[in-house]
């Protein structure tokens, strides 16, 4: 009965009522569509980062990480890469002689990292070949083929089928170069990656480096499961003690802290908004119990008790939360489920955005967790918000209340 009350009483001012309504609904759209924003924004960058980037895991000499000499090699990393393809947990194996070197046009120069894959392979572990926008992945070039990012061909001012030169030191520690001419040019909406990496064939920077067949200076796995990575971290690095198991959260803690800084913001986000909305629905509610302090004094002279009154009051201001919260919420939601299919586009800011790694199309994502946590969050604004009003209506003496004009 007191919620059918209170509900009835919400209306006696709808103006009033309909105001704070809409505040409160504009408030949650906002909320929640911010929230769907920066968790699509966030998880577009982690699995970027993962999917392209550094795959799942990647096995190291101990030694090579410290600083990336090209004699600190897997000596059978053919052998370990097959081996570890028969892992039911794991999707792909790709072993790669990696190498930090110079790459030149006729142009200009820069330091890169070139990286000897076996495309087939890599395939299986990183997802690059699906950005390559002009040219293909090793396939028009038989001899010396070479996929660069975007940012450094124009860096390089470059284009399909021009040549570059690599110069590395080689396994005996002398100084030796080739030339490569691309094939390929690859863009990944991450403009640093772009700038600093470069494909080639394994045998031919193994031929160029003088480096034997077979060896590795890296073997990147992919799994089928994302949720089987600390498991088969753990299990790799027992089976292979000699060598250095790291997964991406080790070798890009940054990625890791995206989805941790992107749950904060937003809850601090939400917070901040029914923080503000929650002191507007308190002076509404003081004014609705100013207005009706002889109302109360008279429903209290009758035989109503306190506790009645109070949870009358509280319903009044949780129904009236509620109700904004759920139509902010559902529109928020129907406008983020909206725009999952073709995105926000951003691309305006597009080359800023890139600069960072981040896309310029955001897709939104909805989680059923961040959902129940907001509803828990208008809830507790309701009930917060209530408290004081109710409670001053409690301090009024029904005989003086009476008087009151």
């Amino acid at each position: 009965m007191i919620p059918s009350v209170a509900w009835r009483n919400i209306w006696r001012n709808p103006l009033r009522s309909g105001i704070i309504i809409t505040a409160i609904t504009i408030g949650m759209f906002a909320g929640v569509f911010s929230a769907t924003f920066m968790k699509g924004w966030m998880n577009q960058r982690l699995e970027a980062g993962i999917e392209t980037e550094t795959s799942h895991i990647q096995i190291h000499n101990p030694e090579y990480r410290k600083n990336y000499d090209i004699r600190q090699i897997i000596p059978k990393g053919f052998d370990l890469a097959e081996q570890l393809s028969e892992n039911p947990t794991i999707n792909g194996v790709s072993p790669r002689i990696t190498i930090q070197s110079m790459v030149a046009s006729a142009e200009t120069g820069t330091g890169v990292k070139i990286m000897g894959i076996i495309p087939e392979k890599e395939k299986q572990v990183t997802s690059l070949s699906e950005y390559v926008t002009e040219g293909d992945y090793f396939e028009s070039i038989s001899r010396n083929p070479i996929v660069i990012g975007k940012k450094l061909s124009e860096k390089l001012k470059i284009k399909l089928k021009s040549k570059v030169v690599i110069t590395l030191q080689d396994a005996d520690g002398h100084l030796t170069g080739g030339a490569f001419r691309v094939c390929g040019i690859f863009d990944t909406a991450n403009s640093m990656y772009e700038e600093t990496n470069v494909f080639v064939r394994y045998q031919d920077l193994a031929r160029l480096s003088m480096l034997s067949e077979g060896v590795a200076h890296e073997i990147i796995i992919h799994l089928h499961d994302q949720n089987d990575l600390n498991s088969t971290t753990l299990a790799l690095r027992e089976q292979h003690s000699g060598l250095e198991v790291l997964n991406w959260k080790e070798l890009t803690p940054e990625l890791g802290y995206l989805n941790e800084i992107g749950n904060l913001y937003t809850y601090i986000f939400v917070i901040i908004i029914l923080l503000s909305l929650g002191f507007g629905i308190v002076n509404t509610m003081l004014m609705v119990v100013m207005e009706r302090v002889k109302e109360i004094g008279m429903l209290m002279a009758i035989g109503m008790g306190k506790l009645r009154v109070f949870l009358m009051l509280m319903f009044e201001t949780i129904l009236l939360t509620l109700t904004g919260g759920t139509i902010g919420i559902m529109l928020g939601l129907g406008a983020s489920l909206a725009l999952q299919q073709n995105g926000i586009n951003l691309s305006n800011w597009a080359q800023g955005l890139e600069d960072f790694g981040y896309s310029s199309i955001v897709y939104p994502v909805v989680e059923v967790q961040m959902v129940v946590v907001i509803v828990i969050l208008v809830i507790l604004t309701g009930i917060l918000a209530s408290l004081y009003p109710a409670r001053k209506a409690l301090k009024y003496n029904p005989a003086d209340a009476i008087r009151t004009e």
